[in-house]
């Protein structure tokens, strides 16, 4: 083990970089917490749209925001420099989150492009000039402290983010939440711009060598070829994924998945190796991001509609009187009509009729509203959709927790869990115990697969989901369970690329570890996107947690080769 000098003390750049990730990840999260919510909704402003289309939107943003950060990467590393990038990357958060504020959907696509966009130059760049700074001969023993230390900035920004998140749009609407997380990020960028003196070192350009890729070459094999098979995508008739943007995403990803192994398939020796072993992990954490993707789609779905979010006593007047409460009644008022499986019901053979200025359908006696086909009925809050009449309120308001705040458990779970974890591993190290790198990964694969199969159980712990709530403290079981897999993965994910890239490739590399986390991202959109066809949800947590076992028995079936490769280019595996 590498002695950390008794003087050795962290660089004032990483309290730098910390607060100013808490506030970009402030902002992202708030955002990302609420955009299925704000899509879904039709009681209080939000876009009305059914639940497949809003889990649609919401996978494909992810994959997008994760897809950018290759292109911002490689453009600040050889033109741009990181700081720059990271000013105009924030601009551009800052517009698209106050820019969901704006009415119409053509001001939401252009706001959640200009969030993809901007991603792309902040994400990568700001972490990396972290690394720049932590290469001093000095600070390389405090290296993987200073990066856990920068990640509890990640998470302390995604914890808070919810509860603003809950009271703005409680209290003056979804506007103001979005517009919350551009000002979140504006005050990063203030802050970093006041304190550029501490982080100017770490701005490094990285010209290019002659072993590099040049960018012409990189977009005439990768991002030219996956724009004519994303356009093929969107064009060809009938949807072999479910819809035009997810034929497009995936049929995108095609050449670049073809442009990996040719690479791969190229290489010699060593280096093949090790390519291989990149892009082994590379598929196997589709898995792994399917399931942290869940968050903002599955997951948000379950809180929103199968978890009980009544508050009472304390808890119920110290959240009421801070906003961030939701109300809600049985008293009966127009709403839409859903059938056993709590899917709403569209009825199109019926004469369209001018009521009060907008155009409905009669149908079998109930309204039907011409732009949706979506029958209403007069029915209580959609909340008692499957609660027992019994358990009604009888015209009271009751208050439910905002279902944005279940995303603050996984963050919380982090900021707890990571001295603990981080502290016993340290302890295995000291005893030549602690799991190789690749024996984490493999851990990780099975613990999110248990965090899966805990959400099973929510499923059978009631008589059914359509007639019963499930108790919240499922979801606090699954996070927690999932936020250890978390731990070990996500931290050293980057790490692994860079130990085992070529040095000519380690962009690129790079560029397919984050691939790897865009399509995850797309494969819980369109999971979640097809929630209503899982007529027994246990089928689609099942799917996610046996996948995640197959991952997980898969890398410990190569883990001895896989050790040796790691072995092989770092001399410890």
């Amino acid at each position: 083990m590498t002695q950390v000098p008794a003087k050795a003390k962290h660089h004032r750049s990483l309290f730098v970089l910390f607060i100013t990730e808490m506030w970009e990840r402030f902002g992202y999260y708030l955002m990302v917490g609420i955009l299925f919510l704000y899509l879904t909704d039709n009681k209080t402003g939000g876009k009305g749209f059914d639940n497949k289309t809003g889990a649609d939107i919401v996978g494909t943003f992810i994959a997008l925001v994760y897809l950018t950060p290759f292109i911002g990467g490689l453009l600040a590393d050889r033109y741009l420099g990181y700081i720059k990038s990271i000013f105009l990357g924030g601009t551009l958060l800052a517009a698209g989150y106050i820019g969901l504020a704006i009415p119409g959907d053509t001001a939401m696509f252009v706001s959640l492009g200009l969030i993809c966009i901007g991603n792309g130059f902040f994400k990568p760049n700001i972490s990396t000039i972290l690394g720049n700074i932590y290469n001093r001969e000095e600070l390389k023993p405090l290296k993987d402290n200073a990066y856990n230390i920068f990640y509890m900035g990640v998470n302390i920004g995604a914890l808070f983010c919810n509860f603003a998140a809950a009271y703005l749009r409680n209290t003056y609407g979804w506007g103001y939440a979005f517009a919350a997380a551009g000002v979140g990020l504006i005050l990063g960028l203030i802050w970093l711009a006041t304190q550029l003196k501490h982080v100017k070192e770490g701005d490094i350009k990285k010209p290019l060598q002659k072993e590099d890729m040049p960018m012409s070459k990189i977009m005439l094999y990768v991002f030219l070829p996956a724009i004519i098979a994303a356009v093929i995508g969107w064009i060809i008739p009938g949807n072999l994924f479910g819809s035009d943007t997810n034929d497009a995403f995936m049929f995108a990803c095609v050449p670049v998945i073809i442009f990996y192994v040719n690479i791969w398939r190229k290489a010699q020796g060593s280096d093949k190796r090790s390519i291989g072993a990149l892009l082994f992990i590379f598929a196997i954490s589709i898995i792994f991001w399917t399931i942290y993707n869940q968050n903002s789609t599955g997951l948000t779905i379950w809180a929103q509609t199968y978890t009980d979010r009544k508050v009472s006593g304390t808890t119920e007047q110290i959240a009421g009187k801070l906003g961030f409460l939701e109300k809600v009644t049985d008293s009966l008022r127009q709403t839409d009509k859903v059938d056993g499986h709590l899917i709403p019901v569209t009825d199109t053979s019926s004469v369209i009729q001018a009521v009060k200025g907008k155009d409905l359908l009669l149908a079998n006696g109930n309204l039907v509203d011409s732009a949706t086909r979506i029958v209403q009925v007069q029915g209580p809050d959609p909340y008692y959709n499957n609660v027992p009449p019994s358990e009604w309120p009888q015209g009271k308001v009751e208050r439910l927790a905002n279902t944005e705040l279940f995303q603050s458990i996984n963050p919380f779970f982090i900021v707890v869990l990571t001295p603990i974890l981080v502290g016993l591993l340290v302890w295995l190290r000291k005893r030549r115990s602690e799991p190789t790198t690749s024996a984490k990964f493999g851990l990780a694969l099975f613990i999110s697969g248990l965090s899966a199969l805990a959400m099973v159980f929510a499923v059978m712990s009631v008589p059914s989901v359509y007639t019963n709530k499930t108790a919240a403290y499922w979801l606090f079981i699954t996070y927690f369970v999932f936020t250890i897999s978390e731990i070990l993965l996500s931290p050293i994910g980057l790490s692994f690329v860079s130990k085992l890239s070529p040095p000519r490739l380690t962009a690129l590399m790079m560029g397919g570890w984050f691939l790897s986390t865009s399509l995850g991202g797309k494969v819980a959109g369109v999971m979640a996107s097809q929630w209503d066809h899982f007529a027994d949800k246990k089928i689609f947590f099942l799917i996610i947690a046996v996948a995640a076992f197959i991952g997980g028995f898969w890398i410990f079936a190569r883990i001895k080769s896989l050790n040796a490769i790691v072995k092989e280019r770092t001399g410890s595996a």
